[in-house]
This record gives structure tokens, sequence and C-alpha cells, in this order.
């Protein structure tokens, strides 16, 4: 089948389409040659699956995740047996990437997924009903609608649980029997459902979300947990910045790049204020703001987008400083003085032209 009629062409204007959708024809390829042995329900192997996460350059399969590959092995694991995965982190640091990117690659669909928060209610992950039909008919089938996670049982897929720790305690024990005994009963019309091959859960969690509802030892039992930790090699994080800034910009019809230097400095800005020691070795404060990765790509899509639209193509470290603003005032008010005592003692340290003109340019940061 050539390449070009394997699966449809992400359209021009969405703005962000799904993993599946993205990567069809690496996936319509992978799909093609993959031999390994398939666990019962999934669409690839697990070779198949490790090589379009972390990417294979014999196979001009993309890098889609960076991070370690025992993490993304652990996780395919646990997927293909009968425990739900639980991945937490600090927010930025590509959970719900990892967790669409397995579902695209083992169920060819990412899109079900529930979203946690507080008004989250039982009926938004099993299934409601459609009134007018259940009024005139009463409980049946036609009148049920189904919810993410009784398709996802009823298809044999993979349901996706964003930020479960902040849903109610009672949702979240709602999965309960679901993960045990891989039933959900439907009491209206006196049935159960049964999981398909290849149903599983993968949960995400940021840390910093711990204690807004705790999780139940009774579920934690249910899942396997594993942490994703910021990048640790500049390079990496860099590296990464660039490719999906760059990829953003496309995205938005942007033909301006913001220059290596600026990225260098918005990346070196982020880690300083993020660990709390410089690259000198001096200490600083910490910002309570997340100044993850993610966050970091999308200063770097803002600066291009400034760029294009306001200032002719050209970025400066003026505009570094009035977007690192935006960063700093989210959370703590103190942040934004955090940053200033940053700006005013430690980039003076720093050496080169540009972190001269970042320093230069600390006015503009505002009070």
């Amino acid at each position: 089948m050539p390449k070009s009629k394997s699966r449809p062409s992400p359209s021009p204007d969405l703005q962000r389409p799904p993993a599946e959708v993205l990567y069809a024809d690496e996936l319509a390829r992978l799909a093609q040659d993959d031999t390994a042995a398939k666990p019962p329900g999934w669409r690839l192997s697990l070779p198949a699956v490790r090589a379009f996460i972390l990417g294979d350059g014999d196979r001009d399969i993309s890098k889609k995740f960076v991070g370690a590959p025992s993490l993304v092995e652990r996780a395919m694991v646990t997927l293909a047996t009968n425990r739900g995965l639980m991945l937490v982190g600090e927010p930025g640091t590509a959970k719900s990437l990892l967790s669409e990117l397995l579902a695209a690659a083992i169920s060819g669909r990412s899109t079900l997924t529930i979203q946690g928060g507080a008004s989250l209610i039982e009926d938004h992950i099993k299934y409601s009903w459609n009134y007018a039909l259940l009024v005139a008919e009463g409980p049946t089938e036609k009148a049920l609608v189904p919810a993410p996670l009784y398709t996802a049982m009823k298809e044999g897929a993979i349901v996706r649980f964003e930020e479960i720790t902040r849903c109610p305690l009672e949702v979240q024990d709602a999965l309960l029997s679901v993960l045990s005994d891989r039933q959900l009963a439907v009491a209206e019309l006196e049935q159960m459902l049964f999981a398909k091959e290849g149903f599983n859960l993968i949960a995400t969690a940021n840390t910093r979300d711990r204690g807004v509802h705790e999780m139940s030892a009774a579920l934690k039992r249910r899942l396997n947990f594993e942490t994703i930790f910021p990048i640790n090699d500049f390079q990496v994080e860099l590296n990464l910045v660039k490719r999906e800034a760059t990829r953003l910009l496309e995205r938005s019809g942007v033909h301006t790049r913001p220059p290596d230097e600026i990225l260098e400095i918005l990346v070196t800005t982020f880690r300083d204020l993020r660990t709390g020691v410089t690259t000198q070795g001096h200490a600083t404060e910490r910002l309570s703001s997340v100044l993850s990765t993610a966050e970091a790509v999308s200063v770097a899509h803002l600066l291009g987008v400034r760029s294009h639209y306001l200032t002719e193509g050209k970025v400066s470290a003026a505009d570094l400083v009035e977007c690192l603003a935006g960063v700093a005032a989210k959370d703590d008010a103190e942040d934004l003085k955090r940053l200033r005592a940053y700006l005013e003692r430690r980039v003076p340290k720093k050496k080169g032209a540009h972190w001269t003109a970042l320093y230069e340019a600390r006015h503009r940061l505002g009070t």
C-alpha cells in the first residue's frame, strides 16, 4: 500500500492533531513491518511501541519522548498486564504526552480521555443516559450514552485519566472493580460489561497536587507507579525546546525563529530558577511557579509569534524579559520579586552580550 494512502494526513486547520493522526504514517509503517509477538488486543508489539515513542533512525521513526528508555519499557510491560499505569511527576514533564503516545501505539486511539477535576462524577467516566429516550422507552442500550471508560472496555482500548488526584475520592474508587475484575455493572440494564483484551488504564497526577484528593490505598494497589523527572541534561533540554518550538511555530504559520542565543538564555534561566542554583554555582531563590520544559517551549513559541507580528522578525532580550514576567506572575506575587533579584544579582555574573542585554532590559519586568 502506498505510504500516502496508508492513513489520512492531519488537517492543516487542526491546532493539535492527536498522536495517531499526527504520526499516522509512522504507525502504519511500524505495523506493516512488525513481526514480533503482540500482547492480546495490542496493535503493535512492545519493540514497535518502544520504537514509536523513543525513535528509530534506521526506520525513519522520530523520537517523541525524551526520557529513560527503561521507564518506557516498564510502562509498556505494565500495560500488558492487568495492572493500570500511574504516571506521576512535576507539571510539564510530559506525563500526558507519554500517556497519549502509549495509547496511540497500543490501541490506535488516544482520545478516550477523562479529565480529572472537582466537578467530575461517575457518569462522566462510565456512562450516562439520553433522557428523552429514557423517558420514552425506559433504560435500553439505545438510550445509554457511553463515557470513555465504558467505550475502552467495550472496544479493548487504553483509557487515559488525566490528573486523577484532582477528582473526588468516590469517583476515583469507582475504578476499583474495573481494575480488579475487568467488569462494569450496568445496574439499570441488569447487565455486566466485560472488558475486551487490550483494555487498560493510564492515569497521571502532578506531584504538586498531592493532598488535593489523595488516592486510596486500595486504588494504589491496582496501579504501578512510574515517576517522570525533569530533564537533567542542559543540551538535551535545549534541543527539545528548539525542536518543539519550531514545530509549534510552523503550525502557527510563523517563519520567525528565536535565535539560539536567546533560547540558551531561556533554558538556562529556567534551570537556574527551577533548581535554585545557577550554572556558576551561586544560590538563587527558586520560583514557586512551574518552570518546566513544556513552559519553556511555550515561551519560545510566544517569542516567535511576538516577533513575527510585532517586531518585524527580531527577537531581543527585552522580549524575553517581558515573556518571563508572564511566567513568574502566576501563583505567587513574590515570584516577580524573586525573578527581579535574579536579573539584578545573578545575570550580571554571566558572560556574553545577550546576558548583558538581558540585564539591561530588566526594567521591562515591571513591578
